[in-house]
């Protein structure tokens, strides 16, 4: 019989809400020896809070995100917020004996990463866990099985790419644009997924960056009125400073010798969430793009020039995809939230003892890829190569 797991939540945004159909959706369709209870959820804004908890199912509420550490009954702490606060709130939760699931990326920093890191390797009986959620893709997950089996033989190229357009001109001045909130802007929200896949799928690291660039196209953007902390302005037409990226392209090179590209950008209309991947090998490639998100593309060399082509694979086939034996009959596809709720299953796995599906990204392997983004930001403001081995 499966044994209850207390969680507590914090933030209650977006991810917020991602994180909870996730933790209220699991046991319903996965088989786990573990059964999240949504103990507390903790933010600021204690009005929509308390709505908030009602939506979700939340047993407490509290606007002190300390009281989750202090609570002896909570043993899995979740933290959705931005990417600022991540350190401090990780830190405190590992030293009170949680485990705990982070958003991505790790943290804004890349010594901020390092401590969190560093305080997870000091408590080796805690788990932890970074929400790389497009790992938990069946399509993804899939293209990760091909790999180990060697389908694609020696791999020369990986080309990732995620475009969005909604941070156009009109776009207010959100966290995400702020520097001393975010930590980078397109950059460290989309290429960190970008990364985690490619390191993911190849099974090995990066080594150089050999290039980069990181403009900040819109530089003044309206303010809003009190909508995160320390903004300041009465919003309106006040403007503020956008100090982010707004896109960030750069070059690599991974150990054994493949070669890389990687393209973020939040000003690439008509592109809505087009988080993409191709690896090319000597015996084959694969190609995924989220907005088809149940679909691999797969390409086997040995079909010859007559026959050889993209082949389409729907990875909703039970049995033969990974999680989808947890859902639908084969074609009746999956969404946006399932890639949560599969990941929350293996959190579940691991806390219970038990092996996840495929592998989950800890704090460990989160720095490596916050290294990574490091690297490529000190190429674009320097204009030089940058070797792993010095960041």
């Amino acid at each position: 019989m499966a044994q209850d797991i207390q969680v507590g939540l914090i933030g209650q945004k977006f991810m917020g809400r991602a994180h909870s159909n996730a933790l209220s959706q699991v046991s319903r369709f996965f088989d786990l020896p573990r059964t999240p209870v949504r103990h507390t959820v903790a933010a600021r804004d204690e009005k929509e809070l308390a709505a908030f908890a009602r939506t979700w199912g939340w047993g407490k509420t509290t606007t002190r995100w300390q009281d989750l550490a202090e609570d002896p009954e909570i043993e899995l702490v979740d933290i959705g917020t931005p990417n600022h606060m991540h350190k401090e709130q990780a830190l405190a939760m590992l030293e009170a004996g949680k485990h705990v699931a982070c958003e991505k990326p790790l943290a804004g920093t890349l010594a901020d990463a390092k401590e969190m890191r560093d305080a997870a390797k000091r408590r080796k009986r805690l788990s932890t866990f970074v929400w790389y959620n497009y790992r938990r893709c069946p399509a993804l997950a899939t293209a990760w099985k091909l790999m180990r089996e060697g389908r694609l033989g020696r791999i020369f190229h990986v080309r990732a790419n995620y475009l969005q357009s909604w941070g156009g001109p009109d776009t207010p001045l959100l966290w995400r644009f702020q520097k001393k909130f975010a930590g980078s802007g397109a950059h460290g929200d989309l290429n960190a997924h970008l990364v985690d896949l490619a390191r993911f799928l190849m099974g090995e690291e990066i080594v150089e960056v050999h290039g980069a660039v990181a403009p900040t196209f819109v530089k003044e953007r309206t303010l809003l009125a009190g909508s995160v902390r320390g903004l300041g302005g009465k919003g309106g037409k006040q403007k503020g400073k956008s100090d982010v990226d707004d896109a960030v392209l750069f070059l690599a090179t991974f150990r054994g010798g493949a070669v890389a590209s990687f393209e973020a950008s939040r000003l690439a209309p008509p592109h809505q969430n087009a988080n993409s991947i191709e690896i090319n090998g000597e015996k084959g490639s694969l190609r995924f793009d989220f907005e088809d998100m149940n679909i691999l593309r797969f390409y086997d060399a040995s079909d010859g020039d007559r026959l050889g082509g993209w082949r389409r694979i729907m990875c909703t086939s039970a049995g033969n995809h990974p999680y989808a034996a947890n859902w639908w009959p084969d074609a009746h596809v999956l969404g946006y939230e399932h890639g949560f709720t599969n990941m929350l299953a293996d959190i579940l796995r691991v806390l219970g003892g038990e092996p996840p599906e495929i592998p989950l990204p800890d704090f460990a392997d989160a720095y490596e890829t916050q290294r990574v983004l490091e690297a490529a930001l000190l190429s674009a403001k320097n204009r030089c190569a940058v070797k792993l081995r010095e960041v």
